[in-house]
């Protein structure tokens, strides 16, 4: 019986593993093909002189990086921004930002442990996390004329940060058909994913980096963008009162959008 659960566990986190990775390309493929669009959209606009625009609005999206502690404890993922620039002088804007950033989930080794008797030791679990935030930034840009701007970017947030802790397990379903699913089960072992916890954290950010702006028309640029974000995360304790290290943050996306 232990042989079976074992390759039973085994194959159940190689799907998973897969089931992760599909997801992730299908979200990366998703991004793509909005720039695509947005691309083929602003190349149509005819171009005219115009002054800077009062107001700008941002749509993004890309690969974010985890960096220091939190890539020990969590996967890289993609992100999707939007904001609204007031272009108080003609290089200088203030920035409110919307994003949110999908991480992958990551395979964390526990400790060898004999467990009590009639138990089995859960040999990994898995921990997946989004990120969402607001920003309120200032934007130095280039005073050059030509069609391609630099620019820094600096600001700071809040910072909302919900994770799941799960391990991977089975079950027996009976024979199950419903025609609203198109599906049939015989019945038998299913895969299922046990939630051992389930915890959010509100927290206050900081973020720095610069991009270059490519200008299509007088109306459309297209952006590319780099920031390091920080996070100041909350302490955790023992039940001893024993300090177990800080959540604190560190993450770099890779952004590339529209502004209009």
């Amino acid at each position: 019986m232990a042989l079976i659960l074992f390759w039973t566990r085994s194959a159940l986190e190689c799907r998973d593993a897969a089931a992760r990775q599909r997801r992730q390309e299908a979200v990366m493929r998703h991004v793509l093909s909005l720039i695509v669009v947005l691309l083929v959209v602003t190349v149509a606009v005819p171009c005219a002189h115009a002054q800077e625009k009062p107001i700008t609005v941002n749509v993004g999206g890309g690969y974010t990086f985890a960096l220091s502690d939190v890539r020990d404890h969590l996967g890289d993922g993609y992100n999707f921004n939007l904001g609204v620039t007031f272009n108080i002088k003609p290089n200088i804007g203030i920035q409110a930002e919307y994003s949110f950033t999908g991480l992958g989930q990551k395979l964390v080794d526990l400790p060898t442990v004999t467990p009590p008797p009639g138990a089995d030791a859960l040999r990994n679990i898995y921990a997946d996390m989004n990120m969402q935030y607001v920003n309120f930034n200032v934007i130095l840009k280039s005073s050059t004329e030509s069609r391609v701007k630099p620019y820094g970017i600096a600001g700071t947030g809040v910072y909302f940060r919900p994770v799941t802790v799960t391990t991977p397990g089975a079950g027996y379903m009976p024979p199950y058909c419903d025609p609203w699913f198109y599906w049939c089960y015989p019945g038998g072992i299913v895969p299922v994913n046990y939630i051992l916890a389930e915890e959010t954290s509100t927290d206050i950010g900081i973020n720095l980096g610069g991009g270059v702006d490519f200008g299509l028309s007088d109306a459309v640029s297209f952006y590319a963008e780099a920031r390091y974000h920080y996070i100041w995360g909350p302490e955790l304790k023992n039940a001893a009162g024993e300090s177990q290290g800080k959540a604190n943050g560190q993450f770099f996306p890779l952004t590339f959008g529209f502004r209009f």
